[in-house]
């Protein structure tokens, strides 16, 4: 008898999957993708039409070698991935890595489904076929051209932008969105206005009062952008009295919304819980994979990313007979309501919706956590409104005109205008809810459906009073994640897959941070995003990067070669590159700088820092020959250098200051005459109490060695020559006295002059206390090994401890560790629950397996 092997991406999925399979079948999870681009190299082969170099993602390594040692006794292995392109490429990857040669790959085939139900499994299992390559090379060139601009533009924003850590394609384009709208903020300048009406009532029952609003002065719109004008309108109204001009009346049909789609609903999960995009997935993810029910466990919603609205014809009959059932004929549509999808979308998926309609939300709440039965409510709502027959709406729209007292035919006309409705037939509504009218940026102001009595033409009216209100023009708002998701999509940047990710990226990153719920840009955005815009400009354009997504999309339906789509893009993408990696200068202020440094006669001695040596002159000299050779532009960079040598030399400059401001250079110069001026006195001082300390041997970090004596050389030199340090050096200067400080005599004494305990009483008080108490430890648990990393608690303890001794403080980030490491060891801490509450301890906790030794 044959057996299977199915592979699916994650534990739940299998174990949902595996009921619904016989004994035949035996269903394992690759835990997402095996192979992947290297972390740290480029990975990909420019010179070899973009060949990418796959290799092993290290913790997937067991799982491997158990899907080996499965596929090895199967007859198939059926690969069941998610149905995009990631889980095409997921599947394509797990051929390649359980296949010695190609003739292996006919032992594999790929099935793909919609939901996760008994009869979709099947139903998929019954159509197996060979894996899609388009959609593995759409795939690809997604990863790789991230990569290349991942990798490539990154180490650019490291050497320009303090803090900045990394660009990308998609990522840098919704920081732009948020940074553009926060610079329409900033520059808004908000205008006055009024809103005027009147309260009226009838001369017969009923008579209650009703509001209506100024609609139109003379004929045209009314619009009141002062108190004058205000008080204009009014008095001209004074004595008149009003007649109901026109009535309208008319029936409109309002449709229910699509199903959702992966935008939608993060949007829908954001403004009715307040759920980040990220967090709505992982809860749809659970849906979709599986839920234990009183019929086993079965998954509750279709494929959770997708951008189609598209629904399939026997969720349509199914959902039709359960209308009828629940609401009546009434409330069914003559024919299934159909929806259209965005151009771009991919056809072949579903909206999201209920796997089966009749599990209603009351139904499976029992099941389900509080989160899951929220968005699993408002998934259902939506499909069963759907399928609905559309909502009946009475709307009465009353036209009142303010007529002169002593009928004056050329006083000026004022209307006023109210709007009422009211639901003849609930239709979908019946699930929803009424809804209100939404309401777009900027239109805050538009009639507001108020209670009106019964009116006819030419009917009298009494006054009661005015109503005015001032009110001002509001700024765009911040983006929440909800609408940058809208956003994102409406510009068609990034996929349903990847809206989520992006969202988190920029968060992760520090470059944007969440005010309430709002997203503003922080400084670090906002330097990141005008450095990007400023040199690359067309990479991170938002309409360049939908065509990528366009292109990618090529790519999936065949039309377009993955690799010629790349060729092209990098043809343009080295041009940018290169521009950003070195801008040229303006000629005209590199001259000017130049032509004054021919002035400068006395030129400071060459200073050594480390390895290098730096002579003012010989830069200025190298500066002048490259721009006789005219080979290469002279950068930005270097212009921004001649101003800070020039500022060392200004007093041997005439008309220095005039001469700045005619290149347009005066706030370059009046920003760096500080940094120009001689050492100060204080700094001297720090350095002398320094000399004679017996600094700590160079210490290894990656690939970096830091020297405390290289480092204070190099500082010392700076001075001598006549330099002031910079912010960043003194506060550098500053960590080395207190950490050096036990060397140094009278060190509290020079501490308060200078003030250099500001670090410490930003420290954990306790921290001390805590490595006394773990002093007493004797017993350690063996080192472990992680990846590459070994993670070792003695080795740990004695360096905090160390670094205590040194600067009687440690980092929250470290006291925190080393508190949580101390739940670890406390049953060899005498008096450690005593202390708990003290020294802010964790309760103890059960300490980690040492090696037995005779296992060797």
């Amino acid at each position: 008898m044959s057996h299977h092997l199915v592979i699916v991406e994650s534990p739940a999925k299998a174990k949902t999957i595996n009921k619904f399979l016989g004994k035949d079948y035996t269903v394992k999870a690759s835990m997402g993708h095996v192979r992947d681009l290297p972390q740290k190299e480029l990975g990909v082969d420019l010179e070899d039409n973009f060949k990418p170099k796959y290799v092993r993602i290290k913790t997937r390594d067991k799982v491997l070698k158990e899907l080996k040692s499965a596929a090895a006794g199967a007859d198939s292995i059926i690969l069941a991935p998610d149905p995009d392109r990631e889980g095409e490429a997921i599947a394509w990857h797990l051929m390649h890595a359980l296949s010695t040669k190609k003739a292996d790959y006919e032992k594999f085939v790929r099935v793909t489904y919609n939901e996760i139900t008994a009869s979709a499994i099947r139903e998929a299992f019954a159509q197996p076929r060979q894996i899609d390559e388009n959609k593995v090379n759409s795939q690809q060139a997604r990863r790789v051209l991230d990569r290349i601009v991942g990798y490539q533009v990154s180490p650019l924003l490291w050497r320009r932008i303090r803090g900045a850590s990394s660009a990308g394609r998609v990522q840098s384009v919704a920081l732009r969105l948020v940074c553009d709208r926060e610079r329409e903020i900033d520059a808004f300048v908000p205008e006055p206005y009024w809103i005027f009406g009147a309260r009226l009532r009838k001369l017969v029952n009923p008579t209650d009062p009703f509001a209506v609003k100024l609609a139109r002065i003379g004929g045209e719109k009314a619009e009141l952008k002062s108190e004058e004008s205000v008080r204009t309108a009014r008095a001209d109204l004074e004595g008149r009295g009003f007649k109901v001009k026109s009535v309208q009346n008319k029936e409109i049909s309002k449709r229910p919304q699509p199903s959702y789609i992966t935008s939608t609903l993060q949007q829908a999960g954001n403004r009715f819980y307040g759920f980040t995009p990220s967090r709505t997935m992982r809860i749809a993810q659970k849906l979709y994979e599986g839920v234990e029910t009183d019929e086993g466990v079965v998954g509750l919603i279709t494929y959770m990313r997708t951008d189609s609205v598209s629904i399939a014809k026997s969720a349509q009959d199914t959902a039709r007979t359960f209308i009828a059932e629940t609401f009546g004929d009434s409330y069914l549509p003559a024919q299934p309501p159909t929806y259209k999808s965005r151009s771009g979308a991919q056809e072949a998926h579903e909206a999201i919706r209920p796997t089966d309609i009749s599990r209603t939300p009351d139904a499976m709440k029992r099941f389900l956590q509080a989160d899951e039965w929220k968005l699993y409510k408002i998934i259902w709502e939506r499909f069963t409104a759907s399928q609905m027959a559309p909502a009946r709406i009475a709307q009465r729209t009353v036209e009142i005109e303010a007529v002169p007292a002593n009928g004056d035919a050329d006083a000026t006309e004022y209307l006023f205008r109210g709007s009422a409705s009211e639901i003849l037939f609930p239709g979908y509504m019946k699930v929803t809810g009424a809804e209100k009218p939404k309401k777009e940026e900027g239109d805050a102001d538009e009639e507001e459906n108020i209670p009106l009595p019964p009116l006819d033409e030419g009917e009298n009216l009494d006054h009661v009073d005015w109503l005015e209100e001032r009110k001002e023009t509001t700024p765009p708002p911040r983006y929440t994640e909800s609408s940058l998701v809208r956003a994102l999509e409406e510009n068609g940047v990034g996929r349903p897959s990847t809206y989520a990710q992006t969202i988190s990226t920029i968060l992760d990153r520090k470059y944007v941070e969440k005010e309430k719920r709002a997203l503003k840009p922080t400084p670090v955005g906002k330097s990141t995003n005008e450095f990007l815009t400023t040199h690359l400009n067309d990479l991170f354009d938002v309409g360049f990067t939908a065509q990528m997504e366009k292109a990618l999309d090529d790519v999936e339906s065949g039309d377009v070669v993955w690799t010629d789509m790349l060729s092209k893009f990098y043809g343009a993408f080295q041009t940018w590159l290169e521009s950003a990696k070195a801008p040229a200068a303006d000629l005209e202020k590199v001259n000017g700088l130049l032509a004054m440094a021919e002035h400068v006669k006395t030129w400071k001695p060459p200073t050594k820092r480390g390895k290098k040596t730096y002579s003012d002159e010989t830069f200025v000299q190298s500066v002048k020959e490259q721009l006789a050779e005219g080979e290469k532009p002279v950068t930005d960079r270097q212009l921004t250098a001649l101003l800070k040598v020039l500022a060392h030399y200004r007093e041997q400059v005439p008309e220095y200051d005039e001469k700045m401001k005619a290149l347009g250079l005066e706030k370059e110069a009046a920003e760096l005459k500080e940094l120009a001026a001689p050492p100060r006195e204080e700094t001297q001082q720090k350095m002398e109490l320094l000399k004679n300390v017996t600094f700590d041997e160079p210490r290894k970090v990656g690939k970096r060695t830091y020297d405390d004596k290289v480092f204070f050389e190099s500082l010392c030199s700076q001075v001598e020559s006549g330099k002031r340090l910079s912010e960043n050096q003194i506060r550098y200067l500053d960590r080395m006295l207190v950490k050096y400080g036990d060397q140094v005599p009278d060190f509290e004494k020079h501490a308060e002059t200078f003030q250099l305990h500001r670090e410490d009483a930003a420290g954990d008080p306790a921290a001390g206390d805590v490595l006394a108490l773990m002093g007493g430890v004797t017993e350690w648990a063996e080192p472990v090994q992680r990846g590459k990393r070994t993670w070792d608690d003695k080795a740990f303890y004695e360096s905090l401890r160390d670094q205590f001794a040194r600067k009687k403080s440690l980092s929250p980030r470290q006291s925190a560790a080393l508190k949580k490491m101390a739940a670890r060891y406390a049953g060899q801490i005498p008096g450690y629950t005593d202390k708990q509450e003290e020294l802010g301890l964790p309760p103890p906790k059960e300490p980690r397996k040492k090696k037995d030794k005779a296992e060797g």
